[in-house]
């Protein structure tokens, strides 16, 4: 055989290695850090070994961008993302995404149909929810004390300091109005009107020079470790995990938490829409959910999950009090409002850019 005969074979054996490959691969998309961990340990792994398919596991920071190019551009790279519950539902508006049959979901170990046992809201005409967590705020015990209202995020005079916030108006703009004195049952209505919204932003004024803006789940904690903040906005399951994981002197306040889904879509035209969607079927049957719940503080989105949650993956810890709806840290909590976001995102965006170039 010559030598271009033999170069020939090679390319073409190893074009083949790599189609069998890529059929053999899902690429899954999230948020990073502890929260995809805890995905890899409670669905990853137990999926991959169930059909021999592998999983490429890829980091983003949210929103429909990336999407919204790949399918536009008509090259789909991704096959399933994990999204934010306004991002799900303006995504399907906009054609963005498959269309999820909920038949495909496994029942309830007592035989309850999937419809009836994921929470009210959960399952939408293109996603499947996972979890409930929360936008919440929290505290190095160890250099501050006497934290306890969401108040206390905006006031620079008791408790003088930066603060860490996420660069997003979703989730900030609600913070503010509770702490400006608006009860959790008004804050939609009153973003609805140019008053509200003007509100929020004069709130956000008073401590905007004090802030450190953060974009990526992992930041908040590792913020506080390195002193850089008082306080900061985080993810309630980041703060339990450098709390429960690292040993971190860290406390979440409730008060004025944000509760939301998050969720799988399919982008449209993804390229493994069939194994991706076993993978949803899978990830989010009762056992796995509640498996997901002993490697993060987030709520599985099934009724049937909630009583097998029990202690921390490493037993140090009863979870059971960390997840956000516990009664206990629901006293004066907000559960976002997808369809508001859904519809002002754009709108809101563009006043909040405009704000921090000023």
């Amino acid at each position: 055989m010559t030598l271009n005969k033999i170069l020939m074979a090679s390319t073409v054996l190893a074009f083949s290695a790599g189609a069998v490959a890529a059929d053999e691969s899902i690429t899954v998309v999230s948020w990073g850090g502890a929260y995809t961990k805890s995905q890899v340990e409670a669905y990853h792994k137990p999926w991959m070994a169930k059909t021999g398919i592998q999983i490429v596991s890829e980091d983003y920071n949210g929103g429909l961008a990336e999407v919204k190019a790949q399918v536009e551009a008509g090259n789909v790279t991704w096959d399933l993302v994990d999204v934010e519950f306004s991002d799900a539902v303006r995504g399907c508006d906009e054609g963005l995404l498959e269309e999820i049959d909920h038949s495909i979901l496994p029942p309830a170990p007592d035989g309850t149909p999937a419809a009836e046992d994921f929470i009210e809201g959960a399952l939408t005409d293109c996603a499947v929810a996972n979890i409930v967590w929360s936008t919440v705020f929290a505290y190095d015990s160890s250099k501050t004390s006497g934290v306890d209202s969401i108040d206390d995020l905006f006031d620079l005079e008791a408790f003088p300091g930066k603060r860490g916030l996420r660069k997003n108006p979703k989730s900030l703009l609600e913070m503010a109005l509770m702490a400006d004195g608006v009860a959790a049952a008004d804050v939609y209505d009153l973003l609805e009107t140019d008053e509200g919204v003007d509100r929020a932003f004069a709130k956000l004024d008073t401590i905007k020079d004090s802030v450190v803006w953060w974009e990526a789940g992992a930041q908040p904690p590792q913020l506080l470790a390195d002193g850089e903040v008082v306080m900061t906005t985080a993810y309630n399951g980041r703060i339990f995990n450098a709390a429960a994981g690292e040993g971190k002197p860290f406390e979440v306040v409730w008060d004025g938490q944000i509760m939301d889904f998050d969720l799988w879509v399919i982008p449209k035209g993804a390229p493994n829409k069939e194994e991706a969607l076993d993978f949803v079927a899978f990830s989010t049957d009762t056992q796995r959910l509640a498996d997901q719940a002993s490697w993060i503080s987030y709520g599985p989105a099934r009724k049937s999950s909630g009583a097998l949650v029990g202690m921390y993956y490493d037993g140090s810890v009863d979870m059971g009090p960390h997840m956000p709806t516990a009664s206990a840290n629901l006293t004066n909590a907000l559960v976002n409002n997808f369809e508001f976001w859904a519809d002002n995102q754009d709108e809101l965006n563009e006043r909040f850019n405009a704000w921090l170039a000023n």
